[in-house]
């Protein structure tokens, strides 16, 4: 219940006036303050009236006031500031380390907020807020979007300055570890990443004119050269085509000249996987990228519309690969060229996030803003949490819409933080939980 306290206190869910201090006193909330959600008072910088008076300051909020001394409040001088205490039950006088006796205000949650917040927590369909979506103003939809995506770069940002500070500091190797695990297509993105991480890019560097030498280091580190990696029934026919022991034996060649070593070739699934997203294939694909020099920061750094990166991570298989999935089975020959869905994928996973972290290191704005530019330029993906969003009536477009909506539904409805989601603000504050269904 104190976060739903705090809730209707911030957007000033409660009677606009008679709100008086248990001594009696009139108050008038001018302005709420800053939600802290860290240590330390719960709302700062607040502007209130108390008995005529002007006070700005913190304002803290319990649902039992006694919890003031429960939490040891009365010790910490970080609460000196607190000029109103605000509660749902009101216990005795607070007091601060100063022996300030403050000001309490007692408040409850309106009983329409009550019943509409458990409606969100109860709802048997998903989204739970799917009722008021067609009703929602399309500007109030388009600063929310806006909102996620920028929170949403924020996060893979995050994660792109992890794998800087995990390749010491390296942003050329961070990109082609963020290029590798989205090659892994959410299946296979986490072994990726521990093969790109582990793969040496520095001896890569010294055989880049030789793309089979590149292929054997590529997949000898995946530890798909080992004998036991390959399925039984295709050894025989691998072993008699000869290429698998010609990559294996330079493999072991430049794994003794680097001191080299493979992932667990285990960790790579392929059950119900389409064959064009073997791992075999992915790294065929990156092999070409990288002897074909498309895999640096600087060619990404140059691509300033969607084309460009069309262009750019457009490729095929080096040649075996071309009538193979793997090792002994061999297929219709064709180029296995990316499809346009997964080339889709890789600028909104890969070249974008990147643009926008790099931007954001060097202090370039003009590449954080043709990264939001592309995104409005590509199309939205085709996944549940899209089509879920769109049965419920809401426009999905470009791959900014897409990447907003799998930001709502991944940090906010997975969560149940509906009270920090502008939608679940527009449901609480008023729209009947009763509402009729959609057809």
């Amino acid at each position: 219940m104190e976060q739903l306290l705090h809730y209707c206190w911030k957007h000033k869910l409660l009677p606009l006036s008679d709100l008086r201090t248990t001594d009696g006193r009139e108050v008038e909330v001018i302005d709420p303050g800053l939600h802290n959600h860290h240590a330390g008072p719960d709302f700062f910088n607040a502007k209130v009236k108390i008995g005529g008076t002007l006070w700005v300051g913190n304002v803290e909020i319990h649902d039992d006031g006694n919890d003031w001394y429960a939490h040891g409040h009365d010790h910490d001088a970080a609460y000196d500031n607190v000029v109103l205490h605000v509660c749902g039950r009101p216990g005795r006088d607070v007091t601060t380390t100063q022996g300030r006796v403050l000001p309490q205000l007692q408040i409850s949650v309106p009983q329409s907020v009550k019943d509409n917040y458990e409606a969100l927590l109860q709802a048997d369909r998903y989204p739970p807020c799917y009722q008021i979506i067609p009703r929602l103003s399309p500007l109030m939809i388009h600063s929310w979007l806006s909102a996620l995506q920028t929170e949403r770069l924020e996060r893979k940002t995050t994660d792109i300055q992890h794998r800087v500070e995990r390749c010491n500091g390296s942003w050329e190797a961070a990109y082609f570890v963020t290029l590798a695990r989205s090659y892994g297509f959410g299946v296979n993105s986490d072994v990726f990443e521990e093969w790109a991480l582990n793969l040496s890019l520095g001896a890569a560097a010294h055989h880049r004119d030789d793309p089979m030498q590149v292929e054997a280091l590529f997949l000898g580190q995946a530890g798909l050269l080992e004998a036991d990696a390959m399925p039984e029934r295709y050894q025989e026919e691998a072993l008699k085509e000869g290429y698998f022991t010609r990559l294996r034996n330079e493999y072991l060649f430049l794994a003794h000249k680097f001191s080299l070593s493979t992932i667990d070739a285990t960790h790579w699934k392929f059950l119900r996987m389409r064959p064009q997203n073997f791992p075999h294939i992915r790294i065929a694909q990156l092999v070409r990228l990288y002897v074909e020099h498309r895999t640096g920061l600087r060619q990404l750094v140059d691509c300033t519309t969607a084309d460009d990166l069309r262009a750019l991570y457009r490729v095929g298989v080096t040649p075996y690969w071309e009538t193979h999935y793997v090792f002994g089975s061999s297929s219709d020959k064709n180029a296995k060229r990316m499809s346009p869905s997964s080339l889709n994928l890789l600028m909104i996973n890969t070249a974008i996030p990147m643009l926008f972290a790099y931007g954001r290191h060097t202090g370039d704005e003009r590449l954080c803003d043709r990264a939001f530019d592309l995104l409005e330029q590509l199309k939205a993906e085709n996944n549940n949490i899209v089509r879920m969003w769109s049965d419920c009536r809401l426009d999905v477009n470009t791959a900014g819409d897409s990447q907003a909506l799998i930001q709502l539904k991944k940090e906010y409805c997975d969560r149940k933080e509906c009270l920090r989601c502008r939608i679940g603000y527009e449901y609480l504050k008023g729209i009947p939980h009763h509402s009729h269904p959609l057809p």
